[in-house]
């Protein structure tokens, strides 16, 4: 099996080469990015199996930049940042991270979080593999491709509008509870509300 890649987005030139060097030391192959605009236009070239990107980057910050990223590719993402405030991880996990991780942090730590990511990530996709398309008359919804038909025309949808709309319409007569499908779409019950 060919060893999965890492992009780093981090505009703080020692850091970037800490996680670089660990996560190249743990058996991943690494890239880097000083800044959003770098990262969109190596992104654009080619996706990696995961991104581990800073919050506040020079030329495109790393909530628009992961937002960016979402509308094109269901990568995952893991967040670093300094900020630490409970809004600021409701902003990066909003925008479709799937960990958030605050400075100063352990590189170790960091390198057993991509792994925890990757493989939840290699779970779902078995799964979704092994899901069939659904069809309702004029609609389709297909798993493995990931993508939304209504009247044969592709509908775009984000990451998690796709897992919810997928989970709805594969159980059509079943009632979920806020925690049910926090758990089943987002993979945490515990996830904070940002609306009072």
């Amino acid at each position: 099996m060919s060893e999965k890649s890492i992009l780093v987005v981090e505009d703080e030139p020692s850091i970037a080469e800490v996680v670089g060097l660990y996560l190249s030391r743990a058996g991943f192959q690494v890239q880097t990015a000083k800044d959003g605009r770098q990262a969109m236009s190596m992104l654009e070239k080619r996706i990696p199996d995961l991104v581990v990107m800073d919050i506040m980057l020079p030329e495109i910050d790393g909530l628009s930049l992961a937002r960016w990223l979402r509308d094109h590719s269901n990568v995952p993402i893991i967040m670093v940042t300094a900020r630490r405030e409970e809004i600021d991880r409701i902003a990066g996990l909003e925008m479709g991270a799937d960990d958030y991780v605050v400075k100063p942090f352990s590189p170790q730590e960091l390198v057993s979080r991509v792994r925890a990511v990757l493989r939840r990530v290699g779970r779902d996709q078995a799964e979704a593999e092994s899901e069939r398309a659904l069809s309702f008359s004029t609609i389709t919804i297909d798993p493995r491709t990931r993508v939304v038909t209504v009247k044969e025309s592709r509908i775009e949808l984000t990451a998690k509008e796709f897992d919810m709309l997928y989970l709805l319409a594969s159980y059509p007569k079943q009632v979920f509870t806020r925690d049910q499908l926090l758990e089943r779409v987002w993979g945490r019950a515990d996830y904070i509300d940002p609306a009072p």
